[in-house]
């Protein structure tokens, strides 16, 4: 039954093989039941049925990515998209968590349609390398920044808005602990480094007294808190244009560059360098954003982390299916999720900040016009506190800098256009 559902003989692989290809993957990724709950409370969110909803969202799509897509890439609720989610959309901007989660599912439902009338191509082609890094690293940015204030790193200040906090504290140098630990796991590729380094630190605080142990299996908490409350036409607002835009377009971006960076690892990529059934795992990646939505949780997207699966010899769905039991297991074990406190999900944040700049290094920094957006785009997310400003500001930098320095052919109809509805948000919406 495996091999005519999956295919196994052709992809040169073996259920064993494909198993613990599965358990990798899923030792690499199983922080996000952790940090995602910590990060949607703070929008007000049911930290209980936030954990429950992740869990859920990362079955439903990565079921649907290796049962129908047939690849070994496993998805989950967003890292930089649940912040954006969180301390923009509903902290700065002011928008209930149930509109947030209707933004969500309309973005959800946009790359749905993209990806049926295979749009997807050509807004992927069209946007500017430097523009796709940018955003990337501005992410990390924004991750980073929310990673050294929930660890005390960084407090506010009157005079300058920010400052250090207190270095001497238990739980700052309990996360730069954390975070050393993290970076030397990985660099010596152990399995599961980002998870060791989270509940390394909790161990630690609650042998300090710092934490509480309340047990370590129950029954899984209540998801009636958040379930089918998103309110879909809360987000038909003019202010959430901007919104619903960033969290497609970062999932695209996201999803398309996993996706290919995972097949090339893993040499499933045809003879032209396409990658087949793509239409399927991008249609997997939307279904999945549209359910989290409903059961509670912000964007669900392709994680690179399935990488590590492919690299031990995961090459069909079958992996991405035992990543998904996997998923569906930690639902006995919300109580772990409910006493690790901020300064051990930090460090987790910072390392994938780490690893979300890396794109910086791919710019064209002799080429000013490329660069300046790129670094604008970046700069601004952390800044402006909101992923979507930076990338209004990005397009607009570059659309602006092509035209001045008389570089009309660089410029594509798409770029503009996005460019100039931005400004016009800026002038009559943000006012």
């Amino acid at each position: 039954m495996l091999e005519k559902l999956f295919k196994l003989q052709a992809h040169g692989t073996t259920v064993k093989r494909e198993v613990i290809a599965g358990i990798t993957t899923f030792l690499t990724m199983a922080y996000v039941v952790v940090v995602n709950p910590s990060l949607l409370s703070q929008a007000g969110m049911d930290s209980g049925a936030v954990f429950v909803a992740t869990c859920l969202a990362a079955v439903i799509g990565t079921l649907i990515m290796g049962l129908w897509a047939n690849y070994p890439i496993a998805l989950a609720p967003g890292m930089g998209l649940n912040a954006f989610f969180s301390f923009t959309v509903v902290g700065s901007m002011g928008y209930s968590w149930q509109v947030a989660l209707g933004a969500v599912f309309l973005s959800g439902l946009l790359f749905f349609l993209l990806s049926i009338f295979r749009i997807r191509e050509w807004i992927i082609n069209s946007i500017p390398l430097s523009l796709r890094f940018g955003i990337s690293a501005g992410i990390g940015f924004f991750l980073a920044f929310i990673a050294f204030t929930n660890a005390g790193v960084v407090v506010g200040d009157p005079a300058t808005l920010v400052t250090i906090g207190s270095i001497r504290s238990p739980e700052v140098i309990l996360f730069f602990a954390g975070f050393a630990a993290i970076c030397a796991m990985a660099y010596r590729n152990i399995t599961g480094a980002v998870m060791i380094g989270i509940l390394g630190v909790t161990v630690i605080a609650m042998m300090l007294g710092m934490v509480k142990y309340e047990g370590l299996v129950s029954a899984p908490p209540s998801l009636a808190p958040t379930l089918l409350q998103l309110d879909i036409a809360g987000a038909f607002n003019v202010g959430m244009i901007s919104v619903i835009f960033a969290f497609l377009f970062v999932d695209l971006f996201d999803t398309s560059g996993t996706l290919i960076g995972a097949a090339q690892r893993g040499g499933l990529l045809d003879k032209d360098g396409r990658l087949p059934r793509l239409g399927r795992a991008l249609m997997s990646d939307s279904v999945a954003t549209m359910s989290g939505a409903a059961l509670g949780t912000s964007t669900t997207t392709s994680y690179v982390e399935s990488t590590a699966g492919i690299a031990v010899g995961g090459r069909t769905g079958l992996t991405a299916v035992v990543v998904a039991a996997l998923f569906l297991a930690c639902l006995l074990f919300s109580p772990i999720a409910g006493i690790i406190p901020p300064y051990a999900t930090a460090p987790a944040l910072l390392y994938v900040a780490v690893l979300m700049t890396a794109g910086l290094k791919l710019i064209d920094w002799e080429d000013v016009t490329d660069a300046a957006p790129a670094v604008v785009t970046a700069l601004t997310m952390p800044l402006t506190f909101s992923i979507a400003d930076g990338i209004a500001a990005g397009f607009i930098t570059y659309a602006a800098l092509k035209a001045l320095s008389g570089r009309w052919t660089q410029l594509n109809i798409s770029v503009v256009l996005i460019a100039i509805i931005f400004v016009l948000k800026f002038i009559f919406l943000d006012a």
